[in-house]
């Protein structure tokens, strides 16, 4: 998979890690918090900002029946209908300019997830640079052929596709005109446990598929996303808000500033740390050389004298001999006197 660029920033093992702040639901129906969350986002450092398109009527129908109920005792959302749920959670779509305004201001990119093809018609007017799938829609190949066929970078969400599922859909995003691809590792639960997370498909997914690849991650923390780009994710996506006790429908698995900070700042760390296969000694440890041990005379030394062990030892500093070199330099005479405190050095022996 070759390296590509969303609206001029590569994406790619070979840069760091591209990081998405999610806002979802978490403006809370104010439009000012949506702008102060953008503002946050790029304040912490993302590089990304995304929002989500639908309307309550575009996702579902506004019926009170037991199936268009939430009634899962876990769920953070337990007791509303689908329709409320995203009647209280969609972004208005009028605000959509206002808020890409902002994020574009800070240098941020702003994109959205569609949820359907109106959606898609509507962000293709605000000129976006990507588009995201949802996992719940990655099933959905009418929306991923529509999305294809704009040309634009595409990053999808895998979670509960099987391998045949994500096979359908790279095939059709491809044969509809997709060229750059990103799957998203992702667990669709609020919040997810680490232990469901099974980040070692990473990597799987991008020699299977052939795309770069990433996480969406519901975990709390960083330790989730960090661990992903030693395992390859180029792509690193998490909901953000302004404060947890604030509420709001994604609040209690999304980053707050400080930890969107602290994962742009570590994500970037843990990439950078990966390096080459590299051993022996690094141009950065050449300083520390001297601080390993090497061989010096512990005790005086007269000239013509043979070196025992009571005379030699490996301490620090390093400017002497490799402790290597003992047994090679033992029983062997000195040319002249060595006081103690020596380095030993091969001209010392006769």
């Amino acid at each position: 998979m070759s390296r590509f660029e969303i609206a001029g920033r590569p994406i790619g093992r070979n840069v760091a890690p591209f990081v998405i702040a999610e806002m979802s639901g978490n403006h809370n129906q104010s439009l000012d918090r949506a702008l102060a969350i953008v503002d946050a986002a790029a304040a912490s450092g993302a590089h990304a900002l995304k929002i989500q398109t639908y309307t309550a009527d575009t996702m579902t129908l506004d019926i009170s029946d037991r199936e268009f109920a939430i009634t899962d005792e876990a769920s953070l959302w337990r007791g509303k209908s689908l329709y409320q749920l995203y009647d209280e959670a969609h972004t208005p779509w009028d605000w959509h300019a206002a808020i890409f305004g902002r994020a574009r201001q800070h240098g941020m990119i702003p994109f959205s997830t569609p949820f359907d093809l109106t959606a898609v018609d509507f962000l293709e007017t605000l000129d976006v640079a990507c588009y995201k799938i949802a996992s719940f829609e990655n099933g959905d190949l009418e929306l991923i052929r529509y999305v294809a066929k704009t040309g634009k970078p595409i990053i999808i969400s895998t979670g509960m596709a099987s391998i045949a599922d994500l096979d359908e859909l790279v095939r059709t995003a491809r044969e509809a005109g997709a060229r750059d691809l990103v799957l998203l590792k992702c667990t669709s639960s609020y919040p997810a446990s680490p232990v469901d997370s099974h980040l070692r498909t990473i990597p799987h997914l991008r020699e299977m598929f052939g795309t770069e690849v990433g996480l969406s991650d519901h975990t709390m923390g960083v330790g989730a996303p960090c661990a992903a780009v030693t395992l390859g994710a180029s792509v690193v996506e998490k909901h953000f808000t302004l404060s947890r006790a604030d509420g709001g429908v994604d609040s209690a698995f999304s980053l707050e500033p400080d930890e969107m900070k602290q994962l742009v700042i570590e994500t970037e760390r843990a990439w950078q740390s990966l390096g080459t296969v590299a051993y022996g000694r690094s141009e950065a440890e050449r300083g520390s050389l001297t601080f390993r041990r090497s061989l010096y005379i512990c005790s005086n030394i007269q000239a013509g004298e043979r070196i025992t062990r009571e005379h030699v030892r490996a301490i620090r500093p390093g400017y002497g001999l490799e402790p290597r070199h003992l047994d090679v330099i033992l029983g062997k005479r000195v040319n002249r006197d060595v006081p103690r405190g020596t380095a030993v050095s091969w001209d010392l022996i006769e």
